[in-house]
């Protein structure tokens, strides 16, 4: 069970009998599946643990429905970690991308669930504005609340961190790139160049990703990969597609990406130079399992700190895990409990 933690002064007040609609929540929407459960957890530790308004923070997780473990089974793993935590579980159908996806470079991209984050304007109430969408294999070191805030200009749908450095025309294949009515002509027109951005931080607008009807939109791309084979990587391509070039540029620090390690390689890297709000174990890498290997790599140990899974032989601890390195002198008295 994770530290409860409080709302500090300045928060805003809930309205009574708003809920989920309330205006001053800081809506955070996440997959729930069996193998990045662990992930998840210690992700939402983070959330809390950095948040000056832990008690505005409202999670949405997005579960396969009929997989195991149920939404039952989920619901009582979250509650019995964060006791006050608020958060829904919204069952995912996967028959409702089946049929478009298309066989990737990797077999764990073609999840059903990693579509999911397409339907989070469908499954969310409507009265929820924008949300956060985050992977499992993040933590936050950093207030969300700043991220939540990012301005969204009216001609931006979504915003995240790009990179620009990074070879865009790779994420394509050449038939898309060689079809004249493809390739550059699809990013024409568009507020800036197109530049990559990672689909595992985002700020999403949801009033207006419905208005453009942008589900059915990804949906289009999707069909047309199942006739050309115009891209290999998942669920990533048709993000970019349709907003690279507008995407709203977030700092760089809130997707400190990368840390799953070298695909190919399986080599540890280190994070990109400036400052860090978030860290995110993209790629094959998952810190958990190379912990559970024995060979983790430097980063992956402070991922640890945030681990509320308890092992076969750990059960000696159960009453206090790792928390001697969450000492509450770094949160003001007034937020921080047990």
């Amino acid at each position: 069970e994770a530290p409860e933690y409080r709302n500090g002064e300045g928060c805003p007040a809930a309205v009574a009998g708003a809920g989920v609609c309330d205006p001053g929540l800081v809506h955070i929407a996440m997959t729930l599946d069996a193998h990045y459960l662990r992930g998840s957890m210690a992700a939402i530790y983070s959330l809390l643990k950095h948040a000056s308004c832990p008690e505005s923070l409202f999670f949405h997780f997005l579960a396969a429905d009929g997989a195991a473990p149920g939404v039952a089974e989920l619901r009582s793993a979250l509650a019995a970690s964060f006791p006050s935590l608020r958060f829904e579980i919204y069952p995912f159908r996967a028959d409702a991308v089946t049929g478009l996806i298309s066989a990737s470079v990797r077999a764990a991209l073609e999840a059903p669930l990693n579509y999911a984050r397409n339907y989070l304007a469908d499954l969310l109430p409507k009265c929820v504005p924008r949300a956060i969408y985050l992977d499992s294999d993040v933590l936050a070191v950093d207030d969300v609340r700043r991220l939540w805030e990012t301005r969204l200009p009216a001609a931006a749908v979504v915003a995240a961190p790009e990179y620009c450095h990074a070879n865009f025309s790779r994420y394509f294949t050449d038939a898309f790139w060689s079809d004249p009515d493809l390739g550059a002509r699809v990013f024409a027109g568009r507020r800036r160049a197109p530049c990559y951005f990672n689909t595992g931080v985002m700020v999403i607008d949801l009033r207006r990703w419905r208005s453009g009807n942008y589900r059915h939109r990804v949906e289009q791309w999707m069909e047309l990969q199942k006739e050309k084979r115009i891209y290999e990587l998942g669920s990533l391509p048709p993000f970019l597609l349709l907003f690279a070039g507008e995407v709203e540029a977030v700092d760089h620090r809130w997707n400190q990406h990368g840390l799953g390690g070298d695909n190919i390689l399986g080599s540890c890297r280190p994070l990109h130079k400036g400052p860090v709000s978030l860290m995110h174990w993209s790629g094959k890498g998952k810190p958990w399992d190379r912990l559970d290997s024995g060979r983790p790599c430097p980063l992956d140990h402070t991922w640890k700190s945030y681990d509320l899974y308890i092992g076969d032989g750990d059960v000696s601890q159960a009453s206090a895990p790792s928390w001697a390195s969450l000492s509450s002198s770094a949160l003001p008295a007034s937020v921080f409990s047990w």
